[in-house]
C-alpha cells in the first residue's frame, strides 16, 4: 500500500455544524493523520496522510457522515506523504 498525502477543501454548510469535530471523530476510527481548520472564506480545510486506501475510507466517511449533505463541492489532491505529526487536530488558525 501506498502512503500519500491528501490536501482537501470543503465547501457547503460546513462551518458553525460541528464538522470539524465530527471529521477528527471519524478520523480516529482510520488510520490516518492529520488535520482539519476552518477557511476565512467559509470553507473547510483539512490534509491527511494514509494509505490510499485508508484515506478513500476516511473521506467516503466523512462524505457520508450526517453532516456530509452540507457538503456542496469537495476538492481534493494528492501527492507524496510529508510526515504530519501522529493524531488528528482540530487547528484554530
Amino acid at each position: 500500500m501506498s502512503t500519500e498525502k491528501a490536501i482537501v477543501t470543503v465547501f457547503g454548510k460546513v462551518q458553525g455544524v460541528g464538522f470539524r469535530f465530527t471529521t477528527r471523530a471519524l478520523a480516529q476510527k482510520y488510520a490516518v493523520k492529520g488535520w482539519v481548520r476552518n477557511q476565512a472564506d467559509g470553507s473547510v480545510r483539512m490534509e491527511a496522510e494514509g494509505a490510499s486506501e485508508e484515506l478513500d475510507r476516511f473521506f467516503l466517511a466523512v462524505k457520508t457522515s450526517r453532516l456530509g449533505s452540507g457538503i456542496t463541492r469537495w476538492e481534493e489532491t494528492r501527492g507524496p506523504p510529508t510526515n504530519l505529526p501522529e493524531g488528528f487536530d482540530v487547528r484554530f488558525h
